[in-house]
């Protein structure tokens, strides 16, 4: 089940980062060597409760640095962390200054690889490697860089002349997921991914991809749960952020949806779409907090965790339950009596049982299960056999080429449009009649729309 978010509370927070306390300053303003450790406590700092006293002292050591000759250590302090806080064009001006050091030039390719500067990020990592960092995770990163640049077969021929030191890397399966996925094996994608996520499940990478596919695939639970993981620690995923927020609109958790965007908004206060997206959320009338519903859905997510070992039942009932893969109570839920009834050996007994377990718990058998049943998408007309080639050509193209946001390409796939000829179909108030499709996204359909010279019909 999705994490729903408290205020205050930021997608993957835990209960022992959000309590725990880094020297913040002491770090920044340290004249020891700067290493991985003190990453490693910066970006807990961030992923916790102190994103605020990290950008404050980074303030503190950029007004040293501007008032002085910085040293490499300080420059190389100012890079990390405004990289860990997402402000990769500062990130970049710190670090290209620093004159060496492995640590340096590997942080500097990953702003790089952020600010989409493949070739420069391609030489970085480079440069890290001979600078003594971990030649293996530079190699791997610079395949990375290589298949960005659109240059798949050489990131390939790359990844495969190192896959002998490289293979138990979880960075290699991901970079093998990426390029199965750049070359539209979906399927494929997710099986590594999924591999780089069982050997690291700090890989934010990883989990950041295998969430955009499976949202694309239409498991939004499954996307919900991997975006807060991969938001778990820092750098901040962009766009993780803005479609783990479209997510959680979607599923009417609008408290949580504008947290993300205020996120985006605080490292990017001028993200046209973050501030479309929240103004949407505010206009809706919303965004109020109650205390008491806040508690009782936490509570409710408590107990649909309690697991169904937890309570005396027959033999017979609890091996039912383990042939169904029913492990909590929320399984139940989701699940109809008539399913449980087509178990082999399940009966009325083993029905009425079961029901007592959740009655006790004030649950019931399948609560969880959508009433009724989703309307079938109303078919689009066909498109005219008259039509000049050329523009039959344009309608037949796929809706991907517009590259809609996230929140647009789900509110048309609801309606079950595939080509640019079923969108130029529909009305505005057809698809303003969509869940969660508003006037911002409707524009942006139209701005889209106009690029091929077509529009909306009636527009």
């Amino acid at each position: 089940m999705a994490v729903k978010l408290n205020v205050g509370e930021r997608p993957g927070q835990t209960a022992q980062n959000a309590v725990e306390t880094v020297d913040v300053r002491g770090i920044l303003s340290s004249e020891a060597p700067f290493g991985p450790d003190d990453v490693r406590k910066l970006e807990r700092a961030v992923a916790g409760h102190q994103s605020a006293e990290v950008r404050n002292a980074l303030a503190e050591l950029d007004a040293r640095i501007q008032s002085s000759t910085p040293s490499d250590r300080d420059l190389t302090a100012a890079g990390v962390t405004a990289y860990l806080l997402g402000r990769h064009e500062p990130a970049d001006g710190y670090l290209r200054r620093v004159s060496k050091g492995g640590l340096a030039g590997f942080i500097h390719g990953e702003v790089l690889m952020a600010l989409r500067r493949y070739g420069d990020a391609e030489a970085a990592y480079a440069k890290a490697a001979e600078g003594g960092y971990d030649p293996v995770l530079c190699v791997l990163r610079r395949v990375g860089a290589i298949r960005q640049s659109g240059r798949l077969d050489e990131a390939d021929q790359l990844l495969t002349k190192h896959a002998r030191e490289a293979a138990t890397r979880a960075e290699y399966s991901f970079q093998k997921g990426c390029l199965l996925a750049d070359r539209g094996d979906t399927f494929g994608a997710v099986e590594y991914f999924e591999r780089a996520v069982d050997m690291d499940p700090h890989h934010t990478g990883a989990m950041f991809r295998l969430a955009g596919l499976n949202d694309l695939l239409g498991n939004d639970d499954e996307a919900i749960r991997l975006y807060e993981q991969s938001l778990s620690s820092p750098p901040l995923f962009l766009g993780a952020l803005l479609n783990l927020g479209i997510l959680y609109e979607d599923k009417e958790n609008y408290q949580a949806a504008a947290y993300c965007f205020r996120r985006v908004l605080e490292v990017y206060p001028n993200h046209e779409r973050a501030k479309l997206f929240l103004k949407d959320i505010e206009a809706a009338g919303d965004m109020y907090y109650d205390e008491d519903a806040a508690r009782r859905q936490r509570e409710l997510e408590h107990v649909m965790k309690v697991p169904v070992s937890d309570f005396e039942l027959s033999a017979r009932a609890r091996n039912c339950l383990e042939r169904a893969n029913i492990v909590t109570l929320g399984d139940l839920t989701r699940i109809s009596e008539n399913e449980l009834l087509a178990g082999k050996n399940f009966g009325e007994t083993s029905l009425t049982e079961i029901r007592d377990m959740l009655s006790s718990k004030g649950l019931r058998i399948g609560q969880l299960l959508r009433l009724e049943p989703l309307a079938a998408p109303k078919a689009a007309p066909a498109i005219q056999e008259d039509l000049p080639p050329e523009q039959r050509a344009v309608l037949e193209r796929p809706v991907a080429d517009l590259n809609l946001s996230v929140r647009s390409r789900k509110c048309l796939s609801r309606l079950g449009m595939a080509t640019l000829g079923d969108v130029v179909s529909r009305t505005p108030d057809e698809l303003l009649s969509v869940r969660n499709f508003g006037v911002t996204s409707l524009n942006e359909i139209r701005l889209k729309l106009a690029d091929f010279d077509l529009r909306l019909r009636n527009d």
